[in-house]
Parts: C-alpha cells; structure tokens; sequence
C-alpha cells in the first residue's frame, strides 16, 4: 500500500508540475508531466479496491495524452499507416465478443420481451436523436459534427454488459439487448445517418451496411460457432479476450487521437461537453423510457446503461472504412473513455442501494 500511496503522490506533484507550465505559458512541454501524472495515477488506483475500477480508462488518457502531445509516432510506420490496423482489431474484438455469447442469450428476446423491445427501441431512438439535436445547435464543422450523430446511431458494446454487473442491475437483460442492438446495427445504423446526417456528409447506405456487416455480424457468427463447437476446451482464449479488446480499443483511440490532433486541439473541449451531454442525457432518457412502461428498477438500471453506453470502437471503423478518421472518428474516439468513466461511477453509486421492485 505504501508503493501505491506513493506512487498517488508523486502523480500530484506531476499535476502541480503540469498547472505550472500551463499558467507560465509553456504548454508545449507540459506533455512530459501531464503522461507522467495519469500512468502513476493509474497505477495507484490498483491499490485501492473503489478506484481499481478506473485503472484502465486513466491509462487511457495517459495514451491520449501521448498521442496529442507526440502525434508523429501513431500516425505511421516507415510508410504504413496506423489506420489500417483498425477494422482488423475491431473484427478481433468483435469475434471475442462471440466467443464470449451463446445462442442462448438470444432467447432473452423470449423471456424477456418487454424490457428487450423498450431497450433496443430507446436505444435506437433515444441515442440518434441526441446526437442529431446536440450537432445541430454545434458550431462544430460539418463532418466532426457527423460524428457526434454516428455514435448516436451506433449499438451498445460489452462495456454496458460490464456495467449493468457492476451496478447490480439485470445483467442477462443487458445482454440480450446488446445481442440484438448489435446484430440489428447493419441495417439501423446506415439508414439513420442517411436520415440524420446526410445533409453533412456523403452516406452510402448500401456500403456501409456491408462495412458494418464485416466488422460485427461476420466476427461474431464466427465467435459463436467457434464458442458452440470448443466450448470449455480453449480457456487461454477466454482470458486473452478481454486483453485482447482493451488493447485493441486503446491503440484504436490513440491513432485517432494522433490523426485528428489539429482538430480537438482547437474544439476539443467543444466535443467533449457534447459527448459529456450525450452520454449523460443517454443514462437519464433510458432510465425514465424504462420507467415510464412500470419497469422493475433493476431493469430501468439496465436500460439506462444500454441506451447511454455505446460501441465506440464500431463507431471508429466505420469513421475509418468512410475515410474520415480524422473527422468523424473524433466524437466515437471521446465518448469510449468518458462513458466508462462515467459507466463506472454510475455503477458505484447504484451498487450501494439495493433496487426495489417496482411493477
């Protein structure tokens, strides 16, 4: 405990180093400090069981921190550009995620059909229609602002299956609804940004169908199949997995991050009160969506999570397969770390009371 109580101190005396360059107008070596105070503070956090929750969201700003800062090593590598790592690591973590499924969580749709439909129906509903009014009262340029709409549109990620676990909610409710988002999520998600964001940006609905297909149906059905048939016979990978997607999802962020540093330099904190809006209005609308139909409150927990919480890493390659990356990948590569963070305190305050029934 001593390491880690040290560990917190020397990343405050980081924090205090970086405010110094900040107010005495030398910003531009600040990096050093800022990266230094968000690894020591993410370590730290391990030895704490409340904030061990956090340790890799931190660690992910200290990756993004990284990026902004030192941009020109996650651009590319002796010619070979850092983007086309994407789709491949999203279609790597969208396999894990069927590795992880079975059949059976489809059938939630059976017994559980009221809080599936209220749940998939807010989500498509409540998320897209957000990101279509918070772009539209942006200053934000166009394409950034398509962004704001695209993750909007996109469906949940396991993050929410983490979440609702975590806050004692209905965690096979949760599951299901993240099945179905995301298997309905080819046909959905293009016809809403040619709804809601094609007086932005070009949208190809036929081609963006098949660009999410690839990255989400076809890894999943091979995660399931591979799940039906070596189930219990290949454990390393169910330990690998999720190592697998963290890593996947935190170098997605930093390239984004490192392609699109001009742009959140000069309407970052623009983008990310959005997001923070976004994200927040998500959490409250799906809980009060679930509330309204006389949910239980375990499974207005549930839905608030599910429609707040959104897979940001498909939202991220499909920015990349538009070839907009550097634009419309921006407000997908924000909203990943902030709902975690966001995910996770929600889920700490909602674990300390248990939920009452409410028919």
């Amino acid at each position: 405990m001593t390491l880690f109580k040290s560990l917190a101190i020397l990343a405050g005396l980081c924090f205090i180093a970086t405010m110094y360059m900040v107010v005495s107008g030398n910003t531009i070596h600040a990096g050093p400090p800022l990266i230094g105070f968000f690894l020591m503070l993410a370590i730290s956090f391990r030895g704490y069981h409340a904030l061990k929750g956090f340790t890799y969201t931190v660690m992910i700003l200290a990756a993004v921190t990284t990026a902004l800062f030192y941009p020109q090593y996650f651009v590319e590598w002796e010619g070979f550009r850092f983007t086309l790592l994407i789709t491949p690591l999203i279609q790597l973590i969208m396999f894990g995620m069927g590795t992880s499924m079975s059949f059976g969580d489809f059938l939630g749709v059976v017994k559980m059909p009221k809080g599936v439909f209220i749940g998939v129906v807010s989500h498509f509903i409540i998320m897209p229609m957000l990101g279509f009014a918070l772009a539209s009262v942006s200053t934000l340029e166009p394409e950034i602002a398509a962004g704001v709409i695209l993750i909007g549109c996109s469906p949940n990620g396991m993050a929410s299956n983490v979440i609702s676990y975590l806050a004692g909610a209905n965690l096979a409710l949760s599951i299901t609804i993240t099945a179905i988002s995301t298997m309905l999520s080819p046909f959905i998600t293009p016809l809403l940004m040619k709804l809601l964001a094609g007086a932005l940006v070009e949208i190809d609905v036929l081609n963006m169908m098949w660009d999410i297909t690839k990255m989400v149906i076809l890894p999943i059905g091979a995660g399931l199949l591979f799940n039906r048939l070596f189930s219990g016979k290949a454990k390393w990978l169910d330990h690998a997995m999720p190592l697998v997607s963290m890593i996947g999802v935190a170098f997605s962020i930093v390239v984004i991050t490192a392609a699109g540093r001009n742009s959140l330099i000069s309407i970052g904190p623009i983008l990310l009160l959005l997001v923070l809006i976004h994200n927040m209005s998500g959490y409250f609308l799906g809980y009060w969506s679930a509330r309204l139909f006389k949910m239980e409150e375990r499974d207005c927990r549930t839905i608030a999570i599910e429609v707040g919480m959104q897979n940001g890493g498909l939202a991220s390659g499909i920015a990349k397969e538009m070839g907009k990356i550097a634009t419309i990948g921006l407000a997908p590569a924000i909203f990943g770390p902030l709902m975690n963070v966001t995910g996770s305190l929600l889920a700490s305050w909602w674990h300390k009371s248990t939920p009452l029934d409410r028919s």
